[in-house]
């Protein structure tokens, strides 16, 4: 089933739609793999969070006990912040 379409440019770059952009949740910054197969290619979301924004957000100056809705929270609010657009 066809999701979307995107065009190469001259360069080599290409466009993620924002359907699929929306279904992997991808953000500015966001890496992306690529896999080969059996002659076909499959591009998938490659990690949500670097090690650095998730120490960051688990050991603060205070650190305190937190609920994992709590750290999920942290995370996002943290991912928001650093991917604002400008």
């Amino acid at each position: 089933m066809k999701l979307a379409q995107s065009r190469l440019t001259a360069q080599g770059q290409i466009s993620v739609p924002a359907e699929v952009r929306k279904r992997l949740e991808l953000v500015s910054g966001s890496l992306l793999e690529w896999d080969a197969d059996d002659g076909r290619i499959t591009v998938r979301r490659a990690g949500r969070h670097t090690c650095e924004e998730l120490h960051r957000v688990l050991f603060s100056l205070k650190p305190r006990r937190r609920s994992l809705a709590q750290l999920r929270e942290g995370i996002r609010q943290q991912l928001r912040v650093r991917y604002a657009r400008r």
